[in-house]
């Protein structure tokens, strides 16, 4: 027997018993193998190998997508669509359609794209999108909020907007305006810029992505640093976060300044505990952007790799939020964590010790049918969307020859499709097909 077949199998064993648990339970039976686990996911997990699907994609076969809304294309009011597309989530729309916000990463003083700018000279932002899944197509797109910074992901609400994040604390001694760092709310139905109201008490800090417990309301919080935090918000109006609240960070109970990038073992709880920011919107944090992360470190807060990706899951006992650390881990090539509210604890639930099984994975998000999906931000032309079902991680789409990362992985309401994007050269996709072959 070869040894991809024995590491097949004996992955196989392990999760006997466990499937039907949903993605959770299935990826630590996957990140309890100790062997290498390229080889794992045999067939693609039910979709087969990758093949040319177009000059942008490989995807399975019979699978196939549609390209639109890319950078310099015209929006419905004439003026050209940014650059940079990142994060990105679908909403239901009118008529069957489907409405789409997406983030710009767009950085330096290029100026606002749209009218009703945060700060006149910054160039990134949100735009909003209507596919018609019936013709395959787009046929609206709009801005709808100008004069931000490197809004690189953000994440979905439970009432319908979007929260769209800066990455970055640059403000007015770098040549803005306006002080940035900060989180916007955007609704999914707009059809023009929005009034751009910077959430302060959310904390400025070099912002990734964020997931929001609909239960309680609480909003979680990655930072894209080599020593991050992850945060929580406590509204003191559910919905209403511009109304203010508590910005805390979490920590280890009985490990003081705990350090998580390095000698973590998968499978293991850790108990959490979270501590205040005294002072979320620090006048010095233009200056120093580790600023909101040192205050939570002094009162014992852990510290991650590069968070990036956060994603919400409702799946019963399991719900809870994914959080995914770019540069974690021992071989530096990610890891995948999850937070248990119920139980207010913490797993490391994946680590990637090899760059063709999992290479520096950045956006997460979640299927209709419970498998999780991972973006790839690693190397460009060879980056993939890799999904993870049934203990197996297994790759669903490559890169073809473009430099860009994926980004902004989402599916339309129904299931029926996913949307992401590719960020150089900027371009959104829809990506459909028989889906009932595999876990996806």
């Amino acid at each position: 027997m070869s040894p991809s077949r024995r590491i097949f199998l004996r992955a196989g064993a392990v999760v006997t018993g466990a499937l039907a648990a949903g993605p959770l339970r299935a990826l630590e039976a996957l990140a309890e193998t100790a062997e290498p686990i390229e080889a794992l996911a045999a067939g693609n997990a039910g979709y087969g190998p990758l093949k040319w699907a177009g000059r942008d994609l490989e995807l399975p076969d019979g699978f196939w997508y549609v390209r639109f809304g890319a950078a310099g294309d015209k929006m419905s009011n004439g003026k050209p669509t940014p650059t940079f597309h990142d994060g990105m989530a679908a909403f239901p729309g009118p008529g069957g359609t489907i409405r789409l916000v997406r983030n710009h990463e767009v950085d330096g003083q290029k100026g606002a794209f749209a009218n009703n700018p945060y700060d006149r000279v910054a160039g990134g932002g949100t735009t909003n999108l209507v596919f018609d899944p019936k013709a395959a197509r787009l046929v609206a797109s709009y801005p709808s909020l100008a004069g931000t910074v490197r809004n690189c992901a953000g994440g979905v609400t439970p009432w319908g907007s979007w929260i769209t994040c800066e990455e970055t604390t640059v403000g007015l001694d770098h040549g803005y305006r306006m002080p940035h760092g900060y989180c916007f709310e955007v609704p999914a139905g707009a059809t023009g810029p929005v009034k751009a109201l910077p959430l302060k008490a959310m904390g400025r800090f070099i912002h990734e992505a964020v997931c929001v417990d609909p239960g309680s309301g609480i909003v979680y919080e990655t930072e894209d640093r080599a020593a991050a935090g992850f945060y929580r918000f406590l509204p003191k109006t559910k919905q209403v976060l511009a109304a203010g609240g508590v910005l805390q960070m979490l920590a280890i109970k009985g490990w003081w300044k705990a350090d998580l990038r390095r000698s973590q073992h998968p499978g293991a709880w850790l108990p959490a505990s979270w501590v205040d920011i005294p002072d979320p919107d620090h006048r010095n944090a233009g200056h120093n952007p580790s600023e909101v992360y040192e205050q939570g470190l002094w009162r014992g807060g852990a510290t991650f790799g590069r968070l990036e990706g956060c994603f919400w899951h409702n799946n019963g006992p399991w719900s809870g939020a994914w959080i995914v650390c770019t540069d974690g881990g021992d071989a530096g090539l990610g890891q995948v964590w999850w937070y248990d509210p119920v139980n207010t604890r913490i797993k490391l639930v994946y680590e990637s010790r090899s760059a063709v099984a999992l290479r520096h994975p950045d956006n997460v998000t979640v299927s209709p049918r419970g498998a999780v999906l991972l973006c790839e931000d690693g190397e460009g032309s060879r980056d993939r969307l890799k999904a993870l079902s049934h203990g197996t991680l297994f790759d669903f789409a490559r890169n073809r020859g473009s430099n860009g990362e994926f980004a902004g992985a989402t599916w339309s309401p129904d299931g029926k499709w996913l949307f992401v994007n590719i960020q150089r050269p900027a371009a959104t996709y829809a990506i459909t097909g028989p889906w009932g072959r595999g876990p996806l």
